[in-house]
């Protein structure tokens, strides 16, 4: 075996490379473009929560925080889940405070999987996931969204019950769904929770965007941990970062039964360790807001994801429009397109704005090759300014 090959990178990590987000944002900077590609927003979250970190960092919470995270941050999530979920958590050992939820979904995956184990999860998916996958030496089992005739994206009941077989581990649900916006209905998830304890396998389920379902959409945010039979089997992940837009602090947590939070802290204990001393007060804080804050900050964004839709589809897009997250999907078929890498390498210099092309979320990129995403969690001014660039695409 030789050390001096051109890549010394693992061979299983190279299909990886440089992610999809920091291409695009790179090319937004050079190009001077509008950025509605990286689903970050461009302004900063609740004064009680900024106020609250200032503090923390003055008082001295600067030093190492315990392994699952202080008392009051665990305490906070415990009583937040309760609140809006009717989940109850022993925050002393069913909260794990991580480094984002990228963090506690690594963390989870190579807890709970050894090599050769299969992961059902839905496509197109988060890009960490396919790579937390890799990571552990398990195996993707994708199950396909589709856009119906309607425009919500839906998978096919056959299709999720040939996923499961005699190797699967566990199944990993993105809802409300990045990049499709997608809400599961209570049907789907009775689905899944069904086909779980049939196969005993574990869920993980990421709902970071837990918050933003828009009052338009079909279903409620319904949480699998809250199924029958499903508190047992399921890590239920969320973070900060989307509800309080401080994406940079990478503060989120994993709660589950004990022995699942217990597997996922002695892998993340050989990961960062601990993270975010100083801000996770600040979180606890946020937490606590009203139920105002909440409400207002969805329909923030839900007059937002409208402003964008209508200029999307006054450029020619075809939309298909979210029931949540920070995204908006589009077909550009009807502009004369049909690969999306190439239709986002090319538009910022075609009208100064960056989307990301959705095929990169797909183990089956046909599927989604003719797609693009959008993300609308910015300001209106900007926005607006996006959608006066893309109308010279009509």
């Amino acid at each position: 075996m030789t050390t001096t090959s051109a890549d010394p990178l693992v061979g299983r990590m190279r299909p990886f490379g440089t992610t999809i987000f920091s291409e695009m944002s790179a090319l937004a900077v050079r190009t001077g473009s509008v950025n509605l590609g990286q689903g970050f927003p461009d302004t900063d979250g609740p004064p009680e929560m900024l106020a609250a970190a200032a503090e923390a960092l003055r008082s001295g919470a600067n030093q190492y925080p315990p392994l699952a995270g202080i008392p009051a941050l665990r305490q906070a999530v415990a009583a937040h889940e309760e609140r809006f979920w009717g989940l109850t958590r022993d925050p002393d050992t069913e909260v794990a405070v991580t480094a984002g939820a990228t963090e506690a979904i690594a963390a989870t995956i190579l807890a709970l999987c050894e090599a050769g184990d299969e992961v059902v999860c839905f496509e197109p998916y988060y890009d960490s996931y396919a790579a937390s996958i890799t990571l552990a030496g398990a195996v993707r089992r994708p199950v396909t969204l589709r856009p119906g005739a309607d425009g919500q994206y839906a998978f096919d009941e056959g299709e999720l019950r040939a996923a499961f077989g005699p190797r699967t581990r566990l199944v990993l649900l993105n809802t409300p769904h990045n990049p499709t916006g997608k809400v599961f209905t209570p049907e789907e998830l009775a689905l899944i929770s069904r086909l779980c304890q049939e196969h005993d396998v574990y869920a993980v389920t990421d709902e970071v965007y837990e918050h933003l379902v828009f009052t338009d959409a079909a279903s409620p945010h319904v949480p699998l941990a809250s199924l029958p039979g499903m508190r047992e089997r399921t890590l239920r992940i969320s973070s900060a970062g989307k509800t309080f837009s401080c994406t940079g602090w990478k503060v989120g947590w994993a709660t589950g039964p004990a022995p699942l939070v217990s597997a996922v802290l002695r892998v993340k204990q050989f990961l960062t360790f601990v993270n975010a001393g100083p801000l996770q007060p600040a979180v606890a804080v946020a937490l606590t807001l009203p139920d105002a804050y909440f409400t207002g900050f969805r329909d923030g964004l839900q007059a937002r994801r409208d402003r964008l839709v209508a200029g999307l589809t006054d450029a020619g897009f075809a939309v298909l429009p979210p029931a949540g997250t920070y995204f908006v999907t589009a077909d550009i078929t009807p502009l004369g397109g049909s690969d999306g890498v190439e239709f986002c390498r090319a538009l910022p210099e075609r009208c100064g704005v960056v989307a990301v092309p959705t095929q990169v979320f797909y183990d089956h990129q046909d599927q989604g090759r003719h797609l693009i995403r959008f993300a609308f969690c910015k300001r209106e001014e900007v926005i607006d300014e996006a959608a006066r660039r893309l109308r010279s695409l009509a």
